[in-house]
């Protein structure tokens, strides 16, 4: 889909606080699967955690991305997702072995380009809903970096400048500056 934009790459990278500010500036965008997953769990005392349950966790999380998808078709002007279905596959597949990434992404196109956010130790940060530390997430990215150019997206690395210098980069590279 042209207008359904990925912002992904590695945990505690800036993600949120670009769409946070894409959100501020009236873009339609569709929070991480994840983070509203573990909330849910949480709040619940359910099992399908990362840190419980990975697999259920990522089955959880694919579902949730595909609800994402099949729901923002109605949205107006380019949408951006905070990570997406072919992040939550590749989780998956890294967890079970089981070959689902080729096919969910033929069925499920986001625009190209997809936007990384590479590693930064500097803004990465553990919290309730993120556990892992920075390593895992180095390692999420490296998944996430050598998937999407082989899945047939081109991959522009966001660079480690100001949110407001990150954010016109983007738009600009989506033709909406």
């Amino acid at each position: 889909m042209p207008r359904f934009f990925v912002i992904s790459g590695c945990s505690g990278g800036g993600k949120s606080s670009l769409l946070a500010e894409l959100t501020r500036r009236g873009f339609a965008t569709i929070e991480e699967p994840g983070r509203r997953v573990v909330r849910e769990e949480l709040a619940s005392g359910g099992d399908a955690l990362p840190w419980i349950d990975g697999i259920a966790f990522a089955r959880r999380i694919m579902a949730l991305a595909k609800q994402d998808y099949d729901a923002s078709d109605a949205l107006p002007g380019p949408i951006f997702f905070d990570r997406g279905l072919i992040d939550a596959a590749i989780a998956f597949e890294h967890l079970t072995g089981e070959a689902v990434l080729a096919d969910l992404a033929a069925r499920y196109r986001y625009a190209s380009p997809v936007f990384l956010a590479p590693p930064w130790p500097e803004l990465f940060v553990s919290d309730a809903e993120r556990r892992h530390d920075f390593d895992s997430a180095v390692a999420e990215y490296d998944r996430l970096a050598a998937a999407y150019p082989v899945l047939g997206y081109d991959v522009i690395l966001l660079p480690k400048v100001s949110l407001a210098e990150r954010l016109a980069f983007i738009l600009e590279r989506v033709g909406t500056s």
